[in-house]
């Protein structure tokens, strides 16, 4: 990574504008992820492509017991999973009792992200876009950043131990191209953009869905007021997000460190007051 991003580290976020909070005074508009799972066909080019651009390791080829699901989570070595969810629809009629949910996972970009906040050597850093990545020549392999994330995303690599994650692929941001699994998405389910403009396009998204009486239609993580701040790659769901392995109401604890270390740093300093005003108290003559 860039010295340009150094000045990435942990601050509040209070205006849902991470990078400015990160010290980014003039910044690009924050990039994200709309992933709509209803025109998700299950192909895979993003995993493939993700791989492929990244060099990542293979997962290894194994039967996994999850029908087309060979990759089964999120991990150091699948920074996007698609998710092959079969459902039974008791009420549906005659031959349209199964129906297929598919889903390409990848790492949400919280605007609270707990895995950055609890960094202790500053691998994990926030981009001017927004973003959150890992510079892996920097991580010690701590593995604090592993239980921090409310999503189960980042992962230490097996014989490595480093952390690892999706990047948005910083690289190719910074030259103007399209993160590679977007660009090989061959459904546009997987949509990449300035953020605000794709909040605006997924609600229009939902609408439509509801007026063609796809009554389960739903966005997962694009609300600024939830647990992590909303989140920088949201979906729009046919089911609950349980149903699609997600956690319903994810939160990041570390969100409140900046008021939590206040109160600290105020409790320390009325201790210290109390104990140089004991000390005065004592030398002075009786």
């Amino acid at each position: 990574m860039t010295a340009q991003l150094i000045a990435g580290l942990r601050l509040p976020i209070r205006d849902g504008d991470p990078a400015s909070e990160a010290g980014y005074h003039q910044h690009p508009p924050r990039k994200g992820f709309f992933t709509d799972t209803s025109v998700c066909i299950g192909c895979k080019a993003c995993e493939v492509a993700c791989k492929e651009w990244n060099a990542i390791p293979e997962d290894g080829l194994r039967l996994t017991g999850m029908s087309f699901d060979n990759t089964v989570k999120l991990d150091a070595n699948s920074w996007r999973h698609v998710a092959f969810i079969e459902q039974r629809v008791p009420d549906a009629p005659q031959g349209e009792q199964l129906r297929w949910l598919m889903s390409s996972d990848v790492c949400k970009h919280c605007t609270h992200a707990a895995c950055l906040d609890v960094c202790p050597t500053g691998s994990l850093l926030r981009t001017e876009f927004g973003t959150v990545v890992v510079q892996e020549d920097v991580c010690n392999g701590c593995g604090y950043c592993v239980p921090a994330c409310p999503y189960g995303v980042i992962d230490q690599r097996q014989g490595d131990g480093r952390a690892w994650k999706c990047t948005l692929c910083y690289d190719r941001l910074t030259t103007g191209l399209e993160p590679a699994c977007a660009k090989a998405c061959p459904t546009d389910s997987i949509q990449f953009g300035d953020l605000d403009e794709l909040r605006t396009r997924a609600a229009a998204r939902v609408d439509a869905l509801h007026a063609a009486g796809v009554s389960g239609a739903r966005l997962y993580g694009h609300d600024p007021d939830d647990g992590v701040g909303g989140d920088g790659a949201f979906f729009l769901l046919l089911d609950e997000p349980e149903v699609y392995g997600l956690p319903p109401d994810p939160v990041v604890g570390t969100s409140r460190l900046p008021s939590m270390w206040k109160y600290a740093a105020t409790a320390g300093l009325t201790l210290l007051t109390g104990v140089a005003a004991s000390f005065i108290a004592r030398g002075r003559p009786g």
